[in-house]
């Protein structure tokens, strides 16, 4: 464990360190968020801030994570899974920058590359790692098995995971500090769950070396941000929290310890789905910490209340892990 925590913290000093150095490179080069003109009115003050801090935070998990793992199979999976969704983050992010608008990769361009990165994926978990293409229920004691068709269904199982993970993610970073607190609280179960119950270290000093990058880029991304982990920090995010979920056998578990990210992403399906089919809206606006932004709740009231919740949610889906292993 100490191995991890030396990890854990390195990767949180470096992102201190490096981050002024990356906001003052960035504002010189006027790289700042674009806002869209229908959000929410207060965030148009935001308009110009350093984005693209993901960056910082994998380059501050990078360093730690390859000076000190084991290089198994699982860890490298889940690493090079979340820097693959990082770099099409990057690819977004600088599109929007040098068009100056919301809109960054085609929709087509992000499916390819989220079906590649899921193939990679697959690849290290069943070729590499050795396990088995089931899906593992938890909160019932049963599992699935999808390895008909030459693991057809697993591999289409695990592009679910990374494209529902990497997207309620991006959705849920919206506020100051938001996506970067609740993906700590994660990633701390996934500490839990890799080294207390299946003792993986590898993958916990992966996991620690993440939380530690997420808690470093919170010193300068808290309400009011001085930078934005943009896409390549939502993805990339998202990306690990998916390999660690498919490494762990917690895909669907995912749901309750990823519970924050799985009410954002709803809120904006339902929010499309009763507009297009009753044109109402069920939100004032989505994803829903915009809903209690309209309603005027402030900012870090919004923030604290969801950091709450998604650590009820992880507590709740780390006992239910500890209960299916028993």
């Amino acid at each position: 464990m100490g191995r991890v925590l030396i990890a854990g913290t390195a990767s949180l000093l470096i992102c201190i360190f490096l981050s002024p150095k990356f906001i003052a490179f960035i504002r010189a080069r006027e790289f700042g968020q674009h806002i869209r003109e229908e959000g929410p009115e207060g965030h148009h003050t935001k308009a110009g801030t350093p984005t693209m801090g993901g960056l910082v935070i994998f380059a501050a998990v990078a360093i730690p994570f390859l000076i000190l793992t084991a290089w198994t199979w699982q860890a490298v999976g889940v690493f090079g899974a979340a820097i693959a969704c990082a770099l099409v983050g990057f690819a977004d992010d600088y599109t929007k920058i040098v068009r100056r608008r919301s809109l960054g990769l085609r929709g087509r361009t992000k499916l390819l590359a989220t079906i590649a990165i899921s193939v990679g994926l697959w690849l290290a978990a069943t070729r590499g790692a050795g396990l088995q293409e089931t899906v593992r229920l938890r909160i019932i004691d049963a599992q699935i098995d999808l390895s008909w068709g030459g693991g057809i269904f697993y591999l289409a199982f695990i592009y679910l995971v990374v494209a529902g993970t990497t997207s309620g993610v991006n959705l849920t970073d919206g506020l100051d500090g938001l996506a970067a607190g609740c993906a700590a609280i994660v990633l701390l179960a996934y500490v839990g769950i890799t080294y207390i119950t299946t003792g993986q270290t590898d993958l916990t000093l992966l996991a620690g070396c993440l939380i530690g990058g997420c808690v470093g880029f919170l010193w300068f991304n808290s309400f009011p941000a001085n930078i934005f982990m943009g896409d390549t920090g939502s993805l990339g995010i998202g990306g690990a929290i998916a390999g660690l979920a498919v490494m762990t056998k917690t895909e669907v578990l995912l749901v309750i310890l990823g519970g924050i990210f799985v009410l954002e992403t709803l809120s904006v399906a339902i929010q499309v789905f009763t507009f297009q089919t009753f044109r109402k809206r069920v939100f004032l606006m989505a994803p829903i910490h915009h809903h209690f932004e309209m309603r005027g709740w402030s900012e870090t009231k919004i923030i604290l209340r969801f950091w709450i919740i998604a650590s009820v949610c992880a507590a709740v889906g780390f006992t239910i892990y500890q209960q299916s292993i028993r």
